[in-house]
């Protein structure tokens, strides 16, 4: 069983094109897949927060 709580992206369509989070102490782990869980990327909080501001800024000039 993974120690992960995993949240699907608010922006995920339907299908398997999708983004989950799962926020820990001093980390955030991010997958494409939560079953069965497999982390693909881990990062601070500062880079995630970053990583999110980049993103959105993207998209409101497009």
């Amino acid at each position: 069983m993974s120690p992960h709580r995993w949240q699907k992206s608010s922006y995920c369509q339907e299908g398997d094109a999708c983004v989950h989070i799962s926020v820990s102490p001093d980390s955030v782990h991010i997958t494409d897949r939560p079953d069965p869980p497999q982390v693909i990327l881990t990062t601070s909080h500062t880079a995630f927060r970053a990583l999110l501001s980049y993103a959105r800024s993207a998209t409101t000039a497009a």
